[in-house]
């Protein structure tokens, strides 16, 4: 049996900026300290659901817009900020950098962009489908730079996802 090699990594909110919306979100807010009395909610500085009664920040983020300040880009009217929680401290990251375990069979949108931080493409992963192949059908577009996964009701930006 052969061993598929990964073409893509999954990307956390990296750990520099969870520090900083810990602080002061993208909206300029003090993040809100919530527990979460049923568990559940995707933490997107680890990529896992969090546990019942676990205690979180919750914080706008703009991931398109840190991606396209560091590469010197106008988003224009793609500037959108939601909002994601986090843990209110430090924690080990991910378990690995492919698609999140326990993130699997939980619907999200795949929103594909290009190099000057348009949507060009995406598609819509429900709870039975393998996201894999998915996610190597949209970067298989060579225009294709970087695709965000989100939630399918909320909007909220889960991970970032880019060729290895």
């Amino acid at each position: 049996m052969a061993t598929k090699i990964a073409t893509f990594t999954v990307t956390p909110i990296a750990p520099d900026v969870v520090a900083q919306l810990r602080h002061r979100d993208d909206a300029g807010r003090e993040p809100l300290l919530l527990v979460d009395e049923s568990g559940g909610s995707p933490l997107r500085c680890c990529l896992r659901a969090s546990e019942p009664g676990e205690t979180l920040l919750l914080a706008s983020y703009a991931p398109l817009r840190r991606w396209a300040a560091e590469r010197d880009i106008d988003l224009n009217a793609y500037d959108e900020m939601g909002p994601v929680f986090v843990h209110p401290q430090p924690c080990g990251g991910p378990a690995h950098d492919g698609y999140p375990d326990e993130l699997r069979g939980t619907p999200r949108v795949l929103r594909a962009y290009n190099e000057k931080g348009r949507i060009i493409g995406g598609l819509v992963l429900d709870p039975d489908d393998d996201p894999e192949p998915a996610i190597e059908q949209l970067l298989a577009d060579p225009d294709v730079v970087v695709v965000h996964a989100r939630a399918v009701v909320f909007g909220c930006f889960t991970f970032a996802i880019e060729r290895r």
